[in-house]
């Protein structure tokens, strides 16, 4: 896969490391998608958390 200059911007501020080294390294790869599905789940917790107090 080809990869932007955006994306490589993108990965350096949230991640702290390069798109390069993303798809070559598997630790950092993990320990990145492992972040990502933490603030996935605790996005879902926040809206399930706000639609009770709407609907309640």
């Amino acid at each position: 896969m080809n990869y932007t200059s955006e994306m490589e911007k993108a990965m350096y501020g949230a991640h702290g490391v390069g798109y390069e080294t993303y798809s070559r390294k598997h630790k950092v790869r993990m320990k990145i998608e492992k972040a990502r599905q933490q603030n996935y789940l605790q996005s879902q917790r926040m809206i399930a958390d706000l639609d009770r107090r709407v609907h309640a």
